[in-house]
């Protein structure tokens, strides 16, 4: 596993994971599967509407136990590139439960923070298993969304362990 320096500015990920390319591919574009893994420890993933195709949307919710109770993340996309077991692009934005974006500010956000940004997942096969290199572009290599990226692609070996 490798992650991006702060100079790059976007968390990079690289995984080798033991799993044939065609089932991490479902782990990405199934919400079933999404649901399952997505989000760092502790999140659930109660909503995932994903319509992998150009020009398709995503809508995601995120919950977490805080001590006040049950928090919410909405997050809502559009599918940039699609090739099938190969490359997924999607742009990512906070938004409200029906999908309209909101701004960074109005999610109590950093001053900077981006209003959208874009997920690459590139997949390629090397001795049967599958390496995964994941690029959030616009979020800090050093960010608190890197370090939730890490958990997520823990949860997803496990969930791909027991597929």
């Amino acid at each position: 596993m490798t992650a991006g320096t702060p100079e790059t500015k976007d968390v990079v990920i690289e995984r080798t994971l033991d799993a044939p390319i065609a089932l991490v591919w479902q782990m990405w574009t199934d919400p079933e599967h999404f649901k399952a893994w997505y989000g760092p420890m502790g999140a659930a993933i109660p909503v995932a509407s994903i319509d992998a195709t150009v020009g398709g949307t995503r809508l995601v919710c995120m919950e977490m136990q805080t001590p006040d109770g049950t928090m919410q993340m909405w997050f809502t996309g559009e599918h940039r590139e699609v090739v099938e077991n190969q490359r997924l692009v999607y742009t990512e934005s906070m938004c409200d439960p029906e999908g309209n974006i909101l701004s960074p500010e109005e999610m109590g956000m950093p001053e900077g923070h981006p209003g959208i940004t874009e997920v690459v997942v590139e997949l390629r096969e090397v001795d049967g298993k599958t390496k995964l290199t994941l690029t959030h572009v616009g979020v800090p290599a050093d960010s608190p969304g890197a370090t939730g990226w890490t958990m997520a692609l823990d949860k997803l070996e496990t969930h791909l362990a027991t597929s």
